[in-house]
């Protein structure tokens, strides 16, 4: 056994620095290091055994405590339609379509067919979710739509697993009682983990920080998430629901940012243990006799999956964040793995559609970080923006100048607008989200509705005539395409760009901008600038001439 741990680490290892190389995610390099290690040691049927599946979801609870830290009661009271409505409707929805795909088209009954759709159903909230946070898209107002499905779709683990029992019972008698036993058990679930986050979380975090023992801190922290999520799981429910909730309950804390910190080593090793195991789960000889199959399944399923989830977030949102959302979350998850073996071991399901259905789910997996990782360019080129149009347009008067256009109403360019307030200096705003362009003019501020990268958009508040224009989005993509409309209609000489890094920075570089902010450039000369004041008794800083 031994020698097979030091193996699968090697292969991991080497994987990922190749590649780390062609710029794609450890996710595939854990994934492919599972198959390689299930032919090699010929380990296909230890994926099934119990202790390392519940290792390996452990990583998934590690991710969702971590989630839960940055998501207080209050910020998820505001994502209750995201979580209630949205997610819900998904899940409703694209169960019925495979209902009714499986029972009319396929044959299947109508207990094979609802467990099936209601697997199908759930996207992969390990690798989403790890990605969003690595690249802190996960604050962002797809990144928010996506969690709030996300945790629908966790809680819907919960119905989707009585369903199972129910079937398996084959007593309609007993339904009663599981539903009535399943209530009763989220009431007390949740009155314990609320009580204990209310009233004894910080008290114990104090008692325990007053031993200055870094040990007993991370040890705590341990406690605190396993204990969540063992207490989930004895009354039923699904280890990360647990896990999450107790996040929720420390981000309330004022210890939220060090729990976060000493858990994230433990986060990361676990879910490589778990994409491993799904990595496992690859058959080759599955795959080539039934390839015909999940040739037509896959598209098929992502497909459905997509179309459905943009539709509904399109209801109240734009196109570009329907596009990104729906694209995050067309993959099936983990949890679907567990539901069909689950299935399969109560004879609900033909084990020969299981593997096929296990197979098509981690292919459908194993694309999901390659597509992630290119979201925002994909969006770019294949989603046209909603306008070029002026919602509830801003009429500007022709002769306006010495003015300032600030384009990108999002958290920078509120902020960059109260200065401008506080300076006295006139300004007009250019927002494509109608998110932020709702908060400009529910603010009274001079906002319009448009795409910055039109130049109908842009001559409609005068940028010839402005004193600067200030860009503050995120996109990289986006930005050049703005930089160079604005370039045509200004050569630039009054344009200044906030940037995230030098080589954002570099990537502009081809059209002369003179005004270029690199935030990580600035944020460092910041910090070294403070430690100009920070000293040692006795001694002070000289710097070199």
């Amino acid at each position: 056994m031994l020698g097979i741990i030091v193996w699968t680490i090697l292969i991991a290892v080497v994987v990922n620095l190749i590649l780390k190389k062609v710029h794609l995610p450890t996710i595939i390099g854990y994934i492919i290091t599972g198959t390689i290690i299930a032919y090699v040691f010929d380990l296909h049927n230890a994926v099934n055994n119990h202790d390392l599946k519940e290792i390996g979801e452990f990583g998934v609870v590690f991710l969702m405590f971590t989630i839960g830290l940055e998501f207080s009661i209050q910020h998820l009271n505001k994502m209750k339609r995201e979580v209630l409505f949205t997610g819900s409707l998904q899940i409703i929805v694209t169960t019925i379509f495979v209902v009714l795909i499986c029972m009319f088209i396929l044959k299947f009954d109508y207990k094979t067919s609802l467990i099936i759709g209601a697997a199908l159903s759930l996207s992969s909230t390990a690798i989403v979710l790890k990605i969003y946070n690595e690249n802190g898209e996960i604050k962002k107002p797809y990144g928010r739509r996506v969690l709030g499905i996300l945790i629908m779709q966790d809680i819907a683990v919960i119905p989707i697993l009585l369903m199972i029992s129910i079937f398996s019972t084959g007593d309609e008698k007993s339904i009663f009682d599981i539903i009535v036993h399943t209530t009763i058990a989220a009431a007390i679930l949740i009155l314990l983990l609320y009580v204990a986050g209310k009233y004894l979380l910080e008290p114990f975090f104090e008692y325990v920080s007053e031993s200055k023992s870094e040990e007993l801190f991370v040890g705590s922290v341990l406690l605190i998430a396993i204990g969540a999520s063992y207490l989930a799981h004895y009354f039923g429910f699904s280890y990360s629901l647990g896990a999450f909730i107790a996040g929720m309950m420390i981000s309330e804390t004022k210890f939220k940012h060090q729990v976060e910190a000493d858990l994230i080593p433990f986060r990361n090793l676990l879910l490589g243990v778990f994409f491993i195991t799904v990595g496992m789960q690859i058959n080759f000889d599955v795959i080539a006799n039934n390839i015909v199959t999940i040739l037509i399944l896959l598209p098929v399923l992502l497909s459905l999956k997509y179309v459905i989830i943009y539709l509904l977030v399109r209801v109240d949102d734009t196109k570009r964040v329907a596009f990104k959302t729906a694209l995050s979350l067309v993959q099936i998850g983990e949890f679907s793995l567990a539901v069909l073996e689950l299935a399969r071991s109560n004879s609900l399901i033909n084990p020969t559609y299981s593997q096929v259905l296990i197979i098509t789910i981690v292919i459908s997996m194993i694309l999901t970080p390659i597509v992630l990782k290119n979201l925002s360019s994909l969006a770019s080129k294949l989603v046209p923006e909603d306008t070029l149009q002026i919602v509830d347009s801003l009429q500007i008067d022709k002769d306006t100048q010495g003015h300032i256009v600030v384009i990108g109403f999002g958290h920078l360019g509120q902020e960059i607008v109260e200065k401008l307030k506080l300076e006295g200096r006139k300004y007009y705003i250019i927002e494509h989200n109608m998110k932020y362009f709702k908060i400009g003019k529910d603010n009274n501020e001079p906002i319009i509705f448009g795409n910055a990268a039109s130049k109908t958009i842009l001559n409609s508040v005068n940028i010839t005539k402005s004193a600067a224009t200030i860009v503050a989005i995120d996109n990289p993509e986006k930005l050049t395409l703005i930089c160079e409309v604005i370039n045509d209609l200004t050569h630039n000489s009054k344009t200044i760009v906030k940037v995230g890094r030098n080589s954002e920075a570099r990537q502009l570089e081809k059209l002369h901008l003179e005004h270029i902010i690199v935030e990580d450039e600035v944020l460092s000369q910041a910090i070294v600038e403070e430690t100009r004041s920070c000293s040692l008794p006795n001694y002070s800083f000289k710097s070199k001439k």
